[in-house]
């Protein structure tokens, strides 16, 4: 079973962005906004766990994140939005382009969402933040480049 590390970055935030996804120690897939165009750190933390998905391809395998936002989203916040036509009391759901396609892999699969606090020295958390990092100051930042 795979185990993937997954983390997003945008500086400033929201700014130029870029996540990555690290699978056995290594940088597996290295990306940014699909359009190049400045991001948030929220919409890049959610392109690493779509990529994680992705790459499974249905097969069972856990997946780290440090974002409790993105683990909120996908496992329960999204099942009453879907239940009410992808709306929410109180207004618009934010970057519902990639809530929609990252919920739609999740129920699809047979991944483990896993939190993991940032900047706590997990070798894998730290791993996935550089290269987030690295990914964002690439000068070509559209779709995975690994």
């Amino acid at each position: 079973m795979n185990t993937y590390y997954t983390d997003g970055s945008a500086s400033p935030n929201p700014g130029p962005g870029g996540y990555a996804v690290i699978l056995n120690g290594k940088p597996l897939v290295l990306g940014g906004e699909p359009d190049g165009k400045i991001t948030t750190n929220i919409r890049m933390e959610g392109y690493a766990i779509m990529a994680a998905l992705k790459h499974s391809n249905g097969q069972p395998c856990e997946i780290y994140t440090d974002s409790e936002f993105w683990i909120n989203v996908i496992t329960k916040w999204s099942l009453g939005w879907e239940a009410n036509g992808w709306k929410k009391k109180g207004g618009q759901i934010m970057n519902l382009d990639i809530v929609k396609e990252v919920c739609e892999l999740y129920r699809r699969s047979q991944a483990t969402l896993k939190w993991v606090r940032g900047h706590n020295d997990d070798p894998g958390n730290e791993l996935a933040d550089h290269w987030a990092n690295e990914a964002r100051l690439r000068k070509d930042k559209s779709g995975p480049v690994l």
